[in-house]
């Protein structure tokens, strides 16, 4: 995996998730947090989780390995996700866009959560990320779904792709 190819994950990621959270915004306070019975129980919580795993792989690039998840409830509300996950993707942007060919594939050495002793690539850690968020992004749309309200737009890598290669209108 090139620099490039890394940087385009990256990109893919933020506009798959920004897609679904243009889905989100229509819901009301108490659909955002009503428990639903999925992984996470509740769009918000569903959403926190996603966040909090990329919080988790960006400081274990950055030499800090958390032992426990960012709490969903320091997010009651979407602004609040927002705000955060923007900040965040500021630093994972800039963190990736440091990185040079040669270090996709350079090793970090992490610890997982119940402090197991762990070794990974960069390469695989964004496509880990990516992979992630395109699972729990899946079980959002399910939620809105079932609240009642529209899906997101495509959030499929080809759509990504396709839209991108697309000439711009004046």
């Amino acid at each position: 995996m090139t620099h490039a190819d890394l940087q385009q994950l990256v990109a893919y990621n933020y506009w798959a998730r920004d897609r679904i959270l243009a889905a989100v915004e229509p819901l009301t306070a108490d659909q955002f947090t009503r428990g639903l019975g999925s992984s996470f129980g509740s769009v918000r919580d569903t959403l926190a989780h996603i966040y909090s795993g990329e919080w988790v792989w960006y400081s274990r690039w950055t030499g800090v390995s958390p032992t426990v998840p960012i709490a969903f409830d320091l997010f009651p509300d979407l602004s609040s996700l927002r705000t955060a996950w923007a900040a965040l993707e500021q630093q994972v942007r800039a963190f990736a866009d440091r990185l040079g060919d040669d270090q996709t594939t350079h090793e970090v050495d992490y610890r997982l959560m119940n402090g197991t002793a762990a070794r990974s690539t960069f390469q695989q850690m964004v496509q880990h990320v990516v992979n992630h968020g395109s699972y729990h992004r899946g079980q959002v749309t399910t939620l809105v779904r079932q609240l009642g309200a529209a899906p997101p737009a495509s959030t499929d890598l080809i759509a990504f792709f396709r839209e991108r290669a697309a000439p711009h209108q004046p």
